[in-house]
């Protein structure tokens, strides 16, 4: 992913906002890079309830996260109001990428931006399976428009 290449933010129909904690912060006052990943995760389930319109059930969650690339462009600091945008990015027949910016929610500084591919399987088995049309109309409906199936 390249760092200067900020995606379009017209295209992030959600957002979520997070809560510093107190532990999420290093000696030098930033929160720790390790805990952006916590962030993003927490993006991706609220998102994931927004387009399904239902909370998650735990119990039959079917994507796992099989790549993460994020880059990091500015720290976020304990007072900062910070929130997750989250989009879809591209939806092939078994996974799906996510794209991702953490921000300052009133000046709009990018903080980080991250993009994941979620890849759809079958607890059961371990083994990838077919997205599910519907979820593929859930998504489009959510973002409106079309989520091309090859990465741009």
């Amino acid at each position: 992913m390249n760092p200067l290449n900020i995606p379009d933010l017209s295209l992030f129909h959600h957002s979520t906002p997070i809560q510093i904690r107190f532990n999420d912060v290093d000696v030098l006052g930033h929160v720790n890079n390790t805990v952006y990943f916590c962030f993003y995760d927490t993006g991706k389930a609220h998102y994931m309830q927004a387009v399904e319109g239902r909370t998650i059930d735990w119990q039959h969650v079917d994507a796992v996260i099989a790549n993460i690339d994020c880059a990091f462009m500015a720290p976020i600091l304990f007072q900062e109001k910070i929130e997750v945008l989250t989009t879809c990015s591209a939806i092939h027949d078994k996974s799906f990428r996510l794209l991702q910016i953490i921000r300052e929610a009133d000046t709009k500084q990018i903080k980080s931006m991250c993009e994941s591919v979620m890849v759809h399987f079958d607890p059961a088995s371990g083994r990838p399976t077919p997205i599910d049309p519907g979820w593929r109309e859930a998504v489009e409906k959510f973002e409106g428009r079309v989520i091309p199936s090859e990465k741009k």
